[in-house]
């Protein structure tokens, strides 16, 4: 099976609910992308809100609310929030990489295999029935002296000794009280908890999951989207692999990869797309590929995507690539075309409306640099 990129694009686009916003809700949205990056909570707002064509911020705090999401330590090691089965099925996959008992991460934030393992049974018994703030949940931890030197790392706002617990399943984020992170035990978070699955039974799950956004994609796409290639290679090929004929090749313009077997006659029918969308910060349509892809965002502009910090900024898109970046001043919604490229105008005034409405802010009017 042959398809171009603008087939593939056009596909995305309407996978994500980018090209013809509907109703969509946000657990519908996030399900459907496998998960939205919150580090920035407004990010993974805009992120929703601009998928629907009435959604305005708030709607993914709300489904955290709710419990129909949760809000966790997920791919690539990054803060997620998730539908409570596809986080199962990541944390699983997560779990399985065991980075926690490399000597490197040993080295560097000082906490051996076995800390890891006792902080996984303190914490659970610590969060049993409970929601704590961080600083609640480390005093409780550090009042068994053998965990004092892990005190500084535990209170990192990084959460880096924490990772592994929530990989594990012993911890996710809860809700939110007042500016204070919380955490809580997901089977006491979250109605119908039913545990971590092996990653034999979630592997099916979270890949099919990932290609129904993100397809035609390889092994090794999947991975750096899911865990920067920590998995083990035969592993990896291995859970592809067991997916048999519910999955099929597909070349795209010299670049082979796999795409869901019920999916591939609609990429095949999909006309190219026409038309100009601006996306927010992290969104997932470049982070599901990467900002290394070359098809979709060009090497020699990548920097201008992805940049210090792990900062990931807003994208300019016409007909599924990634050509301009875009920042808001006030009221001015300023683009930054690639290339020295015009700047199509009228569409991007169209556009703003739509960012204006899902940031919830003023009119935008839109200036080209």
């Amino acid at each position: 099976m042959r398809v171009s990129w603008d087939q593939v694009f056009a596909w995305r686009m309407g996978r994500q609910f980018i090209e013809s916003r509907g109703g969509a809700d946000a657990v519908a949205v996030v399900e459907r992308l496998a998960g939205v990056q919150t580090q920035v909570t407004s990010a993974a707002e805009t992120a929703v809100a601009l998928r629907s064509a009435k959604g305005k911020p708030g709607a993914v705090v709300e489904a955290l609310g709710e419990r129909k999401l949760l809000k966790t330590w997920a791919m690539r090691g990054t803060l997620h929030a998730l539908t409570p089965d596809i986080a199962a099925g990541v944390l699983s996959l997560m779990g399985s990489a065991r980075t926690w008992e490399k000597p490197s991460w040993t080295k560097t934030f000082g906490a051996t295999p076995q800390d890891v393992e006792a902080l996984v049974e303190a914490v659970g018994e610590i969060l049993d029935g409970a929601v704590l703030t961080r600083d609640q949940l480390v005093s409780a931890i550090v009042a068994e002296p053998r965990f004092h030197p892990l005190e500084e790392q535990l209170r990192s706002g990084w959460g880096a000794v924490l990772k592994p617990l929530a990989w594990q399943g012993a911890l996710c984020h809860g809700p939110a009280d007042g500016t204070s992170v919380t955490f809580a035990s997901p089977a006491h978070l979250i109605p119908g908890w039913r545990g971590l699955p092996e990653p034999e039974a979630a592997a099916p799950q979270v890949i099919s999951a990932y290609l129904g956004a993100y397809g035609p994609a390889t092994p090794e796409t999947f991975d750096a989207w899911l865990s920067r290639g920590s998995i083990r290679k035969p592993t990896l090929r291995q859970w592809f692999s067991d997916l048999g004929d519910r999955l099929t090749e597909v070349e795209v313009e010299g670049r082979k990869g796999f795409i869901l077997t019920k999916h591939a006659d609609e990429l095949a029918a999909t006309e190219p797309a026409h038309s100009v969308r601006l996306l927010g910060a992290f969104d997932q349509y470049v982070l599901g590929p990467g900002t290394g892809d070359t098809a979709l965002l060009s090497a020699e502009h990548r920097a201008k995507v992805s940049r210090t910090a792990g900062w990931i900024s807003p994208l300019v898109l016409l007909d599924g690539r990634i050509v301009g970046t875009w920042e808001v001043v006030d009221t001015d919604l300023i683009v930054t075309m690639f290339d020295n490229a015009p700047a199509p105008l009228p569409e991007l005034q169209a556009e703003a409306a739509h960012v204006a409405r899902a940031m919830n802010t003023a009119p935008l009017t839109v200036t080209a640099k």
